[in-house]
């Protein structure tokens, strides 16, 4: 029996619809990322301080998750809040901010939450996270002079002074001292190794949009973090002791340069004007503008709020988180994402096909180049499963033919023995 060729047709067409099915979700991805204007990167600098240094080239840009970490709202860039929630209030200046529970994780409202922009000072949040797990407070450590030749702002370290370090967590935390930001990146292996960790850290939280490039924060080629990124760190950082008991300090002595000690005041005037304030931290450069991250608890009930290129009029950016804080703990309890409590964990790309099986086919992942590998239905891979196919088709056809041969062959073998008989 002939075997159909409308078959073979069918399953070349099949192979074919399979192999130019509809976008993949990295396409779909790059769609969207074009309606945003900083998904990828902050906006361009306004000075030189992210020029690569001679022979040197600016890292590209990080790559943007498949999925908004935290949920699908939280890849939208303008203004995100639960169905039926109040308006936030007015006056907040900030390019990119974030209202977020702190023990649930629950995101209340945001806007452009995964917007790239640059961190400035509240960049030391993830290095005192780093020092407060690697380093015990009371361990002693010498400042060197390269140490207080940082650009400032500076506490006022000593060449060969010497500072526990709490003391130094108090001096980047409460006065925001870049000389002290250099002092525990030599204290965590050096300024490379430091930011190494810094940016592993980030990883390990999630915070996919951050990356370290100085330990103080202040602008380099290829800086970049995000509003959700911020919450995230800082409420990571607020696990630890150290920590969270150094960012609420109001005021702390400190070893002066000239013998005796200094008062340092905390920069952060939520502290003194905000009920509840927990601590937070501020930062400015050119290029960032003004960033601020806080925490505050009411009736057991704990938020933290980010500002993200901000401006100080009309009203002071504090008092702008102060207002989104208030806006918060009237808000219920529900969300428009979360906060994830660690790095989700990569999935292969899914090619869809127009099977009707529930199950999709996962593409694998080359390591070396990071692209998808050729699979049984990619562009490569067509001419192969067709022909594959065919192959199969024709060994059907001569399965038949020889079951047919052999079963003839016995029964000329059955009639001549009849006849012999």
């Amino acid at each position: 029996m002939p075997f159909p060729k409308r078959l073979i047709v069918a399953l070349v067409l099949a192979t074919a619809t399979a192999a130019f099915a509809a976008p993949t979700g990295t396409a779909q991805q790059a769609a969207g990322s074009a309606q945003c204007a900083n998904r990828e990167t902050p906006p361009p600098p306004v000075d030189t301080s992210e020029q690569p240094a001679p022979g040197q080239k600016a890292p590209t840009a990080l790559e943007v998750p498949e999925k908004p970490v935290g949920g699908d709202r939280l890849g939208e860039c303008g203004l995100i809040l639960p169905p039926n929630s109040a308006q936030p209030p007015s006056g907040i200046t900030a390019a990119s901010w974030l209202l977020a529970d702190m023990d649930s994780g629950a995101v209340i409202a945001a806007y452009d939450p995964h917007g790239r922009q640059r961190p400035a000072s509240i960049m030391k949040v993830l290095l005192a996270m780093v020092v407060a797990k690697e380093l015990r407070g009371d361990l002693v450590v010498t400042a060197s002079a390269e140490d207080t030749q940082q650009e400032c702002t500076c506490v006022g370290l000593k060449d060969g002074g010497q500072y526990t370090v709490r003391q130094l967590l108090h001096g980047l935390l409460l006065t925001s001292g870049n000389d002290v930001a250099h002092t525990l990146a030599r204290q965590l292996g050096g300024v490379p190794n430091a930011l190494r960790k810094m940016n592993a850290m980030a990883k390990e939280l999630g915070a996919l949009d951050t990356r370290a490039v100085t330990p103080s924060g202040l602008d380099a080629p290829g800086t970049s973090t995000s509003a959700y990124d911020v919450g995230l760190i800082f409420r990571g950082a607020m696990k630890y002791d150290e920590f969270a008991q150094a960012i609420k300090l109001q005021q702390s002595q400190f070893p002066g340069r000239n013998g005796g000690t200094i008062m340092l005041q905390n920069d952060n005037r939520l502290l003194q004007n905000y009920q509840g304030a927990l601590g937070g931290k501020t930062g400015f450069t050119d290029d960032s503008q003004h960033t601020y991250v806080g925490a505050a608890e009411r009736n057991g009930r704990r938020l933290v709020v980010v500002l993200l290129r901000g401006q100080q009029t009309p009203t002071r950016i504090d008092a702008q988180a102060a207002k989104l804080l208030d806006y918060g703990f009237a808000m219920g309890p529900g969300g428009v994402g979360k906060l994830v409590d660690g790095a989700p964990q990569p999935k292969q790309n899914v090619v869809p096909t127009q099977s009707t099986d529930t199950q999709d086919d996962a593409a694998a992942v080359d390591s070396r180049t990071g692209r998808p590998t050729p699979t049984a239905f990619g562009t490569v891979g067509l001419p192969i499963t067709a022909v594959a196919g065919l192959g199969l088709l024709a060994g059907l056809v001569l399965f038949i033919r020889s079951k047919r041969a052999k079963a003839a062959r016995a029964r000329r073998q059955a009639a001549q023995a009849a006849q012999g008989f």
